[in-house]
């Protein structure tokens, strides 16, 4: 009841957006001036994949257009844990209740960039995409540059498709896949093909992961398997007055209280699909290390991850727990791509880890780790998180990654560059919009290779295209 209260409040901010632009209240960006854009995302939460995301649309958006004909704005839910990322974006405060915010900051952009992955896609909270969706409505309805970049498309609430059809049909959307596109098609919206725009992110070096791993107890000589664990059962997250009014007068629905009025699905069916997974990770694991020389460690891709990996940990009798908010985008992903085999239920966890050509199996809610590894030609590296055999699967998965590893990395190293070239092409369709709604924007002149459409690539990038470029 409360996200169709939520959805309905944001659709009339979005008429009430488009009679204020009818009325002539509102400017439109003038030549010679940097063009403002927001990157509407939902950034703050510690979430690493959403966070390297982002810092490289901004990146890339800065390179296609030049920095000094931009300006580029990233809210953020808290600024502590968004410190030194974006480059020198400005940050703005994004706060839990957020409608408000909707229609208070965009009108002030001259574009809307939508960053978040399942923009189109309810996997997680309608609250998510009901934001994604007001954004890019109130900048459409006043005529203004609205660009879905690199999102995919899936199910949503009757209330919300109804909003994308009346609001989004002239939002460019650039998805991740041809199924997105497919289902933006018949919700009315213009879409291209792209991808994923984690792939040209650039960590700290090695040296940096390697000394991390070694203060958490690794040899240097055993192979080290990271685990990124997950709770796939308490989603999608819904906001709850009752339930806010219960934990603060009586202190009930703590354990599922998510952020604000928001709210963890929960009960004994979620605790229960949530112990079978947990426990045919550790069982399946511990095999593997009875017959192997291997040292584990968790990795929390996202503070909310937490719990699993302490869960887990207690069931392995110990390992070291890495996590989010204690280890920034650029520590945590130089950390995965120092580790040798690679575990996750966390879809950026193993696209993180790709450009160092860390084996990588998955462990899926959803199909974005599903199509990932279809796309390596892989498909036999991802299992279901709610499969009845998850544990017996999972150790034949082990054995895989560590008997094929040479030829794990090679379709690993192709599909990274492939990747690379997508995410390319989606700066040229950003570009060519750009300039097709703005004929006086200044569009940088001449012919471009493929990798002038991509942020700066470091040397170890450079080397894989060098490789696995043809």
């Amino acid at each position: 009841m409360m996200d169709q209260f939520l959805e309905l409040w944001v659709s009339g901010l979005i008429e009430l957006a488009r009679l204020k632009w009818m009325l002539g209240s509102g400017q439109r960006w003038r030549p010679g001036t940097p063009f403002q854009f927001l990157v509407a995302a939902y950034n703050g939460a510690r979430n690493t994949g959403e966070d390297v995301r982002v810092e490289e649309i901004v990146r890339q958006v800065r390179r296609i257009l030049g920095p000094e004909h931009v300006r580029l704005t990233v809210p953020t839910l808290n600024f502590d844990l968004t410190r030194g990322y974006f480059g020198d974006a400005t940050q703005v405060q994004l706060p839990y209740i957020f409608p408000p915010f909707v229609s208070r900051e965009v009108p002030q952009y001259d574009g809307v960039i939508a960053c978040l992955g399942p923009t189109f896609s309810t996997k997680f909270a309608s609250a998510v995409n009901t934001l994604m969706i007001g954004m890019l409505g109130v900048s459409s309805a006043q005529n203004k540059l609205s660009v879905g970049y690199g999102v995919e498309a899936g199910h949503m609430d009757a209330l919300l498709n109804g909003m994308v059809r009346r609001y989004c049909s002239h939002v460019l959307a650039i998805a991740r896949n041809e199924e997105s596109r497919a289902v933006l098609g018949k919700l009315n919206v213009p879409s291209e093909l792209g991808a994923d725009t984690a792939w040209s992110f650039e960590p700290h070096g090695p040296e940096y992961g390697d000394k991390i791993l070694r203060d958490a107890g690794w040899d240097g000589r055993r192979l080290v398997l990271a685990i990124c664990p997950i709770n796939p059962f308490w989603w999608p997250v819904k906001p709850s007055i009752i339930k806010y009014l219960s934990k603060a007068s009586l202190g009930w629905y703590k354990e599922s209280h998510y952020r604000s009025i928001y709210f963890h699905n929960s009960g004994p069916r979620v605790d229960t699909a949530f112990d079978h997974y947990l426990s045919a990770i550790a069982n399946s694991v511990a095999a593997f290390r009875r017959e192997h020389s291997v040292f584990p460690v968790l990795v929390a891709m996202e503070r909310l991850d937490g719990l699993a990996c302490e869960k887990l940990a207690a069931r392995l009798g110990g390992v070291p727990i890495l996590r989010s908010d204690a280890y920034d985008m650029f520590q945590m992903v130089s950390i995965l791509r120092c580790c040798h085999m690679l575990i996750s239920s966390r879809f950026h966890g193993i696209v993180t880890s790709m450009p160092g050509l860390v084996p990588s199996a998955g462990i899926t809610m959803d199909e974005r780790i599903r199509n990932l590894m279809r796309e390596r030609g892989q498909p036999n590296l991802v299992l279901e998180v709610d499969d009845e055999h998850l544990e017996e699967k999972l150790r034949v998965v082990l054995m895989d990654l560590l008997r094929d590893m040479e030829e794990i990395r090679d379709g690993i190293g192709r599909t990274v560059v492939r990747n690379l070239k997508a995410m390319a092409r989606m700066g040229t369709y950003f570009e060519e919009h750009v300039q097709q709604r703005y004929p006086e924007f200044p569009i940088r002149t001449g012919l471009h290779s493929w990798e002038e459409y991509l942020p700066p690539l470091s040397p170890a990038l450079r080397r894989l295209v060098e490789t696995y470029g043809g």
